[in-house]
């Protein structure tokens, strides 16, 4: 499928966009910008906040970076992002996970999807509520 807009050069001369650009190569330690990245830098502002919110977000803290990323990946799939699935399963292999922890992760995500549509379409009345603290 085609972008709908054309991908920035990495070239570009733009210092907001280069000065983001090499941050994502530095931080994520890759030698070319993702296309995401690319299309986002067409609105140099909005780059820059994606980028800041993800590296914010994105790092260790009381999530590993392989449970961050298997969320992002059952996000993917339940969203139908094709770009964003392949990303985040190449993400989760260079973490560790095999095949057959992958297989794990999508039968999580196929059953959950189902149960929660079903619940849904049951309208059913919460009754397992989570402590409020």
């Amino acid at each position: 499928m085609p972008a709908t807009v054309k991908l920035v050069d990495e070239n570009c001369p733009d210092p907001r966009v280069q000065a983001v650009f090499k941050d994502i190569k530095e931080t994520k330690n890759i030698d070319r910008i993702p296309n995401v990245w690319r299309a986002l830098a067409t609105y140099p502002e909005h780059l820059e906040l994606c980028w800041t919110r993800l590296k914010a977000i994105m790092r260790p803290g009381k999530l590993d970076m392989l449970t961050k990323e298997i969320i992002a990946l059952a996000v993917s799939v339940t969203n139908g992002c094709e770009y964003c699935i392949n990303s985040h399963t190449a993400a989760v292999k260079k973490l560790g996970l095999d095949n057959e922890g992958l297989g794990e992760v999508l039968a999580v995500v196929g059953l959950y999807n189902t149960m929660n549509r079903m619940a849904d379409a049951y309208q059913i009345e919460p009754d397992i509520l989570p402590p409020v603290e």
